[in-house]
């Protein structure tokens, strides 16, 4: 499919008002994202897991406007409080979308949406209220158009979703998201996320996500301008292709339940995460002492439970613990005992695989 494909010919029927809602979950990418190319482009796949408690909840309440003219018009709320440091990045997704869903300057919106997860909490919202918002308006389209199937609903929301946030192409399904062109994924493309397409081994069920809130405040360094950082990185085509690698690896890992070959795959891919900030130009730092400590915790329980406990890392000091269902009676007592110490104000999060979007 081309961006093309994703331009609506005509509608039956404009509405005069209507209501749409959605919630959207957050994702933990296992391979990595990280650099762009134009338009939201991804300069490497990733695969994540779809999340099932940090999500965002948003409604979208439309009326014609009784003239229509050449601006957006919208108020946003979040936790039913106005919030107009966040419109420029609104205006700036409607920008980006308004020729794929030509009917928005055509109505007046009242956006309101909120987060089951504490706000500024370090836990990226951009990929579940990005995701939230593109359902919506999707759905608005939806209501106007000829029948349209799922599969093209899912990928034009993961296609518009994208162009707000890159990772939120990946927060419309689950269990697992592929996203960017890569080889080893049939039917993989770099314009939306795809539902991973193979067997996926039993003991990924129920996979678990205890997130450790080490660090609550604004980040060192804005995912924006990390991506940025990627152009004339002097590992940059090295760490792309470890990108494709790991993801065909950890296809076969999938596959077979390996979970050994799982940790050092996903564990690789946290800390080239970090690598890349550390040498670029400029350079970041991003783990505080605490993620260091909690990691050393989580390798040193490892090797004496022989448990399959392991971590994952956003860009960020925050650390994501995942662990098997089969295994939660033993790990989630050496969190609490062990780490939860390291978190700021003792802040945790419990959560595991979820399936995706669900309509309000």
């Amino acid at each position: 499919m081309s961006e093309k494909d994703f331009i609506p010919v005509s509608y039956i029927t404009l509405k005069e008002k209507g209501v749409v809602g959605y919630s959207s979950p957050s994702n933990i990418a296992l391979i990595k994202y990280w650099g762009k190319r134009e338009n939201q482009i991804p300069a490497n796949p990733s695969i994540s897991f779809t999340l099932a408690a940090c999500m965002t909840k948003t409604s979208v309440e439309y009326q014609k406007k009784a003239q229509k003219n050449d601006e957006f018009s919208f108020e946003l709320f979040f936790e039913g409080e106005a919030k107009e440091e966040f419109k420029p990045k609104i205006k700036t997704f409607l920008k980006r979308i308004e020729v794929y869903l030509p009917f928005l300057k055509d109505y007046h919106l009242v956006i309101r949406t909120s987060n089951t997860f504490p706000h500024s909490s370090g836990i990226a919202s951009s990929a579940s209220g990005m995701s939230a918002l593109a359902l919506c308006f999707m759905e608005m389209e939806r209501s106007f158009s000829a029948p349209i199937t799922d599969e093209f609903f899912n990928r034009k929301v993961s296609f518009l979703a994208r162009l707000g946030s890159g990772s939120a192409c990946r927060s419309i399904e689950g269990p697992l998201v592929q996203w960017g062109e890569t080889a080893s994924v049939k039917g993989s493309s770099n314009l939306f996320g795809i539902k991973y397409p193979y067997k996926v081994h039993k003991v990924f069920n129920n996979f678990h996500d205890t997130i450790l809130l080490v660090d609550k405040g604004e980040k060192q360094v804005s995912s924006t301008v990390g991506h940025e950082l990627m152009h004339g990185h002097p590992f940059a085509s090295q760490r792309f292709d470890q990108a494709h690698d790991h993801l065909e690896k950890l296809g076969l890992v999938l596959a077979d339940g390996n979970l050994k070959d799982f940790i050092s795959i996903v564990e690789s891919e946290a800390l080239t995460l970090h690598a890349m900030m550390m040498t670029s130009n400029p350079y970041f730092i991003l783990m505080k002492p605490n993620t260091l400590s909690i990691i050393n915790e989580i390798w040193k329980f490892r090797e004496e439970s022989k448990t399959h406990v392991c971590f994952t890392l956003d860009a960020g000091a925050n650390v994501h613990v995942l662990y098997p269902e089969n295994e939660k009676d033993i790990v989630f007592p050496f969190i609490k005992e062990k780490l939860i110490s390291f978190c700021q104000n003792g802040q945790y999060i419990c959560d595991r695989i979820g399936l995706g979007a669900k309509k309000l």
